[in-house]
């Protein structure tokens, strides 16, 4: 072996550390040969969603089927062998093996034999998913009271007349000693996880769906997940730390599409008090301009209708008058023509908008003060501090949160992509616009996007060393600015006309001029630029984004910039269905390339298990590489190949006696 000049005495520290781990010459060249092969394996597969918006089944469907991969996978290794109901049965075996077992077992006359046919179709499935990974990976991925035996049925599919002997004995004992139904539920679950090697989430988890805590709950116990916070998610983490127009926005937000699981169910934050303030205060008025959007799915009585405006309305003049106080102190932000309270005339019942006075479709104000409208009533005083304290002291919620901190960032770079929820702020020229963060910080760009989320986690520290309390306060306030700011690069636009929706007829008013990005993002040379800034170079690179929904209908493609751009932002929420004509996107990323799969909407779970349905997708290929790509090709390929460099440096400070070896004392780790 030839060997490149290594300066040993510089790195010894280093090479005495890995040889704790590898003590030998046989030792080190055991892993370099295991990380070569590795190396050479097809690259795993990523899905790449967004804007999930708390449609949990959905979400939860797209997961099991694999974004319809495990469809295509049993379509192509049972071909016409299957009629298409039973390749359909399968399927749905597959996604809810649980449920779908109940169902059989009332259904099949002879259990056993269904079994016996059942369990070798799943191994063959099993058997394929797995073919990309190692056995080591594999097998971390079993179940500890199977992993022995799935490991000898993935493995022994020899011809040989002993061996398929062998292969039903195994399957005969498994069904004879009652163990049938959980071999099953294993093997399903082990074919879900290794469809998908990686999970990206381009922002928005919260919000508008009825079960945003129930992804969250998902999420943390996914096996391989990122996520890039989204507005929504921003304004979540922004009420967890205790930022009360965040507060308040999130409960309008609920209330607004009359869904109030996620607040109430999945974080056990009591509204009570909302309700008694908004009956005392709006008991005679209709509140029309905050009738909830009520999907078919949920609907309400006229009582339950009544009582969700008043309240809708109740939290939204709270919203305004605190979101007024906190703009107030924040000059910075240059945000004081959103202070409309201070724009009414409320004798009049008009008010001023960029220069132009409008009447207001109502002006019954009973808690707001003419001459100070953003001071809050007592009783008003009262329950922010109320919804202060459960927002901030919800077990679940800060589990949920610290989990997005954990996971997640302002932006992410993986394999050649860029990664960002919304937008990067940009001038007319299409230059990247500078942001005022703090006094006399102006920030663009990749930093703009770096110390906005260290200024988010910042909101989390309660280590009086790190921060004064007045800057810790201010990182708390900052939620708003991110979930509203003009120049926020999770907002991007003129302003967020929340006020001129409720209050205003005029649609001028209601118009929300996105910034420069969302105009030149097709344009290859912006796209180019800002990957540049990133430190994003290779070749075949990319930016994946969502936030704005695709408009399908409308014949808007999701592929911008001559393919270097991608929008992923389908729609997963129902009340996007009719805007989008779709109902989400993921964007599958394997060792072939980029496919782009639209999703129709999701009926549920129950009709899954039951009619077998699924969603119905079709794939666009966006991009197919000229090779296969392999792990070496990757991020991961990078990490190994430093591995291995450092291996070969042990290796040959062994063999030129620069390090003495040891027998290992331990056996190697699986």
């Amino acid at each position: 072996m030839t060997h490149k000049h290594y300066d040993l005495k510089k790195d010894e520290r280093y090479l005495q550390l890995l040889g704790q781990s590898f003590p030998n010459i046989a030792d080190a060249t055991t892993e370099i040969i295991n990380l070569e092969a590795i190396a050479h394996l097809p690259k795993g597969t990523e899905h790449f969603l967004a804007d999930i918006h708390g449609e949990y089944q959905a979400f939860q469907h797209v997961l099991k089927n694999a974004s319809g991969n495990i469809k295509r996978k049993v379509n192509e290794l049972f071909g016409d062998t299957l009629r298409s109901t039973e390749k359909r049965e399968l399927c749905t075996l597959i996604y809810y093996p649980e449920q779908k077992l109940e169902l059989v077992k009332h259904e099949e006359k002879d259990i056993n034999d269904w079994y016996h046919i059942t369990i070798y179709r799943l191994i063959e499935v099993c058997r394929d998913v797995s073919s990309k990974y190692t056995r080591s990976k594999v097998r971390k991925s079993l179940p500890p009271d199977f992993s022995y035996i799935i490991q000898e049925l993935l493995h022994e599919h020899s011809d040989d007349k002993d061996k398929t002997d062998y292969v039903s004995a195994i399957i005969k004992t498994i069904i004879s000693t009652g163990r049938a139904d959980d071999f099953i539920i294993a093997v399903c679950e082990v074919i879900q996880r290794l469809a998908i090697d990686q999970l990206h989430i381009l922002g928005d988890v919260y919000d508008r769906g009825p079960g945003a805590h129930i992804v969250m709950d998902t999420l943390q116990n996914y096996h391989t997940w990122d996520i890039t916070w989204g507005n929504h998610d921003i304004l979540w983490m922004g009420a967890c730390a205790g930022n009360d127009a965040c507060i308040c926005n999130v409960i309008r937000i609920a209330l607004r599409y009359a869904n109030m699981a996620t607040i109430e169910d999945g974080y056990g934050i009591n509204l009570i008090q909302l309700a008694t303030l908004a009956m005392d205060v709006y008991g005679n008025d209709p509140c029309e301009e905050f009738m909830p959007k009520v999907s078919k799915d949920n609907p309400l009585d006229e009582r339950s209708l009544t009582l969700t405006a008043q309240m809708h309305k109740a939290i939204s003049i709270l919203q305004f008058k605190i979101e007024s106080q906190m703009i107030a102190r924040h000059p910075l932000w240059k945000m004081d023509d959103r202070r409309l309270l201070h724009a009414v005339d409320y004798k009049k019942g008009t008010i001023v908008v960029d220069g132009k006075e409008y009447k207001m479709r109502s002006c019954n104000f009973p808690t707001i003060n003419p001459d100070q409208p953003d001071q809050l009533t007592e009783e008003e005083q009262l329950l922010i501090d109320r919804l202060h304290h459960s927002f901030t002291s919800s077990e679940k919620l800060r589990s949920h949160i610290r989990a997005l901190l954990r996971h997640g960032c302002m932006y992410n770079i993986v394999n050649h992509n860029l990664l960002y929820h919304a937008s990067i702020p940009l001038t007319k020229d299409g230059k990247l616009k500078e942001v005022e963060i703090a006094p006399g910080e102006k920030l663009k760009g990749k930093e703009l996007l770096y110390q906005t989320g260290m200024k988010i986690r910042s909101a989390f520290q309660t280590n009086s060393d790190l921060q004064t309390e007045e800057e810790h306060q201010d990182a708390v306030d900052f939620f708003l600015y991110l979930w509203c700011g003009p120049d926020s690069p999770l907002f991007d636009k003129a302003k967020m006309a929340t006020f001129e929706r409720y209050f205003l007829t005029e649609k001028e008013t209601h118009k929300e001029a996105k910034g420069y990005y969302f105009t030149m993002r097709d344009n290859e040379q912006t796209v180019d630029m800002i990957m540049d800034e990133f430190g994003v170079q290779q070749p075949n690179r990319h930016i994946i984004n969502g936030h704005v929904p695709v408009h399908v209908v409308k014949g808007e493609s999701p592929i911008k910039a001559n393919g270097k751009l991608m929008v992923i932002d389908g729609g997963f929420s129902q009340a996007y269905h009719k805007e989008t004509g779709i109902a989400g996107y993921t964007l599958v990323y394997h060792s072939r390339g980029f496919q782009l799969v639209q999703h129709e909407p999701f009926t549920s779970a129950e009709d899954a298990i039951k009619r077998g349905t699924d969603i119905v997708s079709t794939t666009q290929i966006v991009e197919m590489n000229q090779h296969r790509l392999r792990v070496e090709d990757t991020d991961k390929g990078k990490e190994l190949r430093l591995q291995i460099e450092a291996l070969k440096e042990l290796l040959y400070a062994y063999r030129c006696g620069f390090l003495t070896e040891h027998e290992r004392k331990t056996p190697p780790k699986a």
